[in-house]
C-alpha cells in the first residue's frame, strides 16, 4: 500500500441510507494503515448540508449510494460537481445497481468512479479497501485548504 500524503487523518463522507452498508464500509476502513475520520449522511439532503457547513471538515473522498430517499445520488452528484467550492472532491458511486444507464448517468454527472457493491461480505470489504488504497494512498488529491 502507498504511503498517505501526511499524518493528518483523511475525511471520508459516506452517503448511504443503508445502515448495514455504512457499517460494512466502516469495518473495511477501520483496519487500514491510512488514518480516517468517517462522516455519514443518510440521504442527499443531509450530504449537501454537511458539505456546505464550513464548520465541518471537507471530505477528501465521498462514497455515494445512488438510491436514497429525499435526494438521490444522481442529484447529489449534479449539485456537487456543479459547485465550484466542492467539485474537486472525488466521488465514488458505490451502488447495488448494475444497470448500464446508472453507470453512464453517473459518469455524465462527473463521478470519478462507479463501483457495484458486491453481494459477498468479503468481496464488499475488499472493494471498499481497494477504493481506499487508490484514492487515499496512491492518487494525489487537491490540497485540503483549496
Amino acid at each position: 500500500m502507498a504511503t498517505p500524503r501526511s499524518d493528518a487523518p483523511y475525511d471520508v463522507l459516506i452517503v448511504d441510507d443503508d445502515a448495514g452498508d455504512v457499517l460494512l464500509i466502516d469495518e473495511a476502513l477501520t483496519d487500514r494503515r491510512i488514518p480516517h475520520r468517517l462522516h455519514t449522511a443518510s440521504n442527499g439532503v443531509e450530504a449537501l448540508e454537511y458539505l456546505r457547513d464550513d464548520s465541518r471538515p471537507r471530505p477528501d473522498l465521498i462514497l455515494l449510494d445512488l438510491n436514497m430517499p429525499r435526494m438521490n445520488g444522481r442529484e447529489v452528484l449534479d449539485q456537487v460537481k456543479n459547485d465550484p467550492a466542492l467539485r474537486q472532491i472525488p466521488i465514488v458511486v458505490l451502488s447495488t445497481s448494475t444497470i448500464d444507464q446508472d453507470v453512464v448517468a453517473s459518469y455524465d454527472l462527473h463521478a470519478n468512479a462507479y463501483v457495484t457493491k458486491p453481494v459477498d461480505f468479503d468481496e464488499f470489504l475488499r472493494a471498499v479497501q481497494r477504493i481506499d488504497d487508490f484514492y487515499l494512498g496512491i492518487v494525489r488529491l487537491p490540497n485540503r485548504t483549496v
